[in-house]
């Protein structure tokens, strides 16, 4: 289906948008107003410039709406700057009423204030004689703005408020401020009146985007970046979650559940976090489908809850996955550190596999399927680098697998996972390569790897966050004229962060070390408690060349091999 046969488009001014009776509601549970001084003090420069340039416009960017009536309209993206305009307006209307009160041009400022309110606050239907408000803020803003900001009420208590009520609030504040500190309107109830009617109404415009429905508003959301702190993937599927609810009941239950379900997996990580859940049912979960996968599968109030049910029932343990300091693995130590790495690694292709995992398998058997993870990830990913994007697919494979039954062992997982598992001699072939920047987070990387290989060597365990060992440089980063002797200056590049290059050393030896020459740091290497730096001397009595870091680390690839090895029988 082609864009434009999808929505409706069209660059629209502040006061078209908000004539005519058209009344613009945001969802229920979309988020809180959330806009502080940072926005509105860019608003109100934009409006500044536009003064002193009455033929110019400026944009405001893209508000996504959907069309329940020919007036009536749901705030799809955009609900940000419409409320704050909307304050901007009950400001300067205050401001013309506080005017008439004091008397100055009192009947002028009277019918202003009146005027301005009808255009853009609201007006009485003609047959009622209710007053309706142009704009509706969601649940938790809304009763204090009809309540306090539409009515020109000052709360008894500010620093009480919820905190989005406070910034309205203050929004109100910030911008009644800024009217009456310009020199030149202070008193001048027809310029005051002029920054709304003229230069707000008429000189910003937006780029008005009216859809059909949530499917047709997901997918303008997608490739749209508007202005401001605006609407995010979690809140649009959200929205569409408590759009399928009707009794008033079940969305304050529905509201309970959700909070404390964002409260376990964050606000940013939830798209993340729905789309690993569907991987485990579902093939090629992409990120752009995930509106369309939940529109699909959930229509009624019953789909809703049991995918929120779905949803609580992984949320602690996708949490607890990001964090190896989190409360599961208090009685489950040994899977700690293999949490630790997959972290390092920055890898998540494999959490459907890990949640199906947990809840199908014994404890043990979920640590087992975590170490192997882990060593899969580490020669597939982090050694031989190929592509990520296979992961997805054999790590669906393997949790459909385990979710049914079809794979009820650690070694059944392991054959499903065996496309991922690179053997030895590429690995030994790739780790005998292997360079790593010690700058930044791959600094840890270094230290890991080394650290494993030093437990492995010394059969003492060698724990690569509280282990006081720094990464060493044989080859110095700053090497001096010296090291040409042995070291032509040619290879300096090339050699300096291949890992036969690297080793542990203690953090007083490092700094003795230094930039020195390498017979002065022979000595240092033979005193080092770590078994991995006392063999360089072995290996290299003499002197440290090219060939030699070759061969020191094809002997550390070989027992790479070794150490992040899976052994299933």
């Amino acid at each position: 289906m082609g864009m434009a046969t999808m929505l409706n488009t069209r660059t629209i001014s502040f006061l078209e948008l908000i004539g005519n009776g058209k009344h613009y509601r945001v969802p229920p549970y979309q988020r809180d107003y959330s806009w502080t001084e940072e926005q509105w003090e860019d608003l109100w420069n934009d409006i500044l410039a536009l003064r002193q340039t009455p033929d110019d416009r400026h944009y405001m960017g893209a508000l996504v709406v959907q069309e329940a009536s020919d007036r009536d309209f749901f705030i799809i993206d955009g609900q940000q700057r419409m409320a704050t305009l909307s304050i901007l307006a009950l400001a300067v209307i205050s401001l013309l009423s506080d005017l008439a009160q004091q008397g100055i041009d009192a009947e002028n400022n009277r019918e202003r204030a009146k005027e301005l309110r009808n255009r853009f606050i609201g007006e009485r239907d003609p047959a009622s004689l209710i007053e309706s408000s142009r704009l509706t803020l969601n649940e938790t803003d809304n009763p204090f703005y009809q309540d306090y900001l539409v009515q020109l009420r000052t709360p008894r208590n500010p620093r009480g408020l919820a905190r989005s009520n406070r910034l309205l609030w203050e929004c109100f504040q910030y911008y009644k401020g800024r009217l009456t500190s310009l020199p030149d309107i202070q008193r001048d109830g027809r310029a005051i009146a002029q920054i709304l009617s003229e230069t707000a109404a008429r000189q910003l415009l937006f780029i008005l985007i009216t859809v059909a429905d949530e499917l047709n508003a997901y997918i303008v959301f997608e490739t749209l970046n508007a202005r401001g702190l605006e609407l995010t993937t979690t809140d649009l599927l959200k929205n569409y979650l408590f759009s399928r609810i009707r009794v008033k009941s079940d969305q304050e239950a529905l509201q309970r559940r959700w909070r404390a379900l964002i409260a376990t997996v964050t606000q940013e990580r939830f798209p993340e976090f729905l789309r690993y859940h569907l991987l485990c049912e579902q093939p090629k979960v992409r990120s752009q489908r995930l509106f369309k996968l939940v529109r699909d599968q959930v229509r009624e109030p019953m789909h809703v809850f049991a995918l929120l049910d779905a949803l609580e029932g992984r949320a602690e343990l996708f949490a607890a996955l990001a964090d190896p300091t989190h409360g599961y693995w208090i009685e489950l130590p040994d899977a700690r550190p293999l949490i630790r790495d997959l972290n390092l690694f920055r890898v998540r292709q494999m959490t459907p596999v890990l949640f199906a995992a947990w809840e199908r398998f014994p404890r043990d058997g979920f640590v087992r399927v975590l170490h192997m993870v882990t060593v899969i990830v580490f020669r597939y990913l982090i050694v031989s680098g190929l592509n990520p994007n296979v992961m997805e697919s054999v790590a669906h494979e393997a949790a459909k697998a385990i979710l049914n039954g079809q794979a009820s062992t650690p070694a059944a997982v392991f054959s499903l996972l065996a496309p991922m598992y690179v053997d030895d001699a590429k690995f030994i072939s790739d780790f005998a390569s292997m360079t790593i920047d010690t700058s930044g987070q791959r600094k840890k990387l270094a230290k890991y790897i080394l650290s494993n290989i030093e437990s492995d060597l010394s059969g003492r365990y060698c724990d690569p966050d509280t282990d006081p060992a720094t990464v060493e440089h044989i080859l110095p980063e700053n090497p001096s004229h010296e090291w040409e002797a042995f070291f032509p200056r040619t290879q300096w590049e090339a050699a300096l962060y291949r890992l036969g290059n690297l080793t542990l050393l203690e953090a007083s030896a490092n700094r003795r070390a230094a930039n020195a020459v390498y017979h002065e740091k022979i000595d240092l290497y033979r005193q080092s408690s770590y078994e991995v730096t006392r063999r360089i001397p072995e290996l290299a009595p003499e002197e440290w060349t090219m060939a030699l870091l070759e061969r020191r680390q094809q002997e550390l690839a070989r027992r790479a091999a070794h150490v992040w090895r899976v052994d299933v029988g």
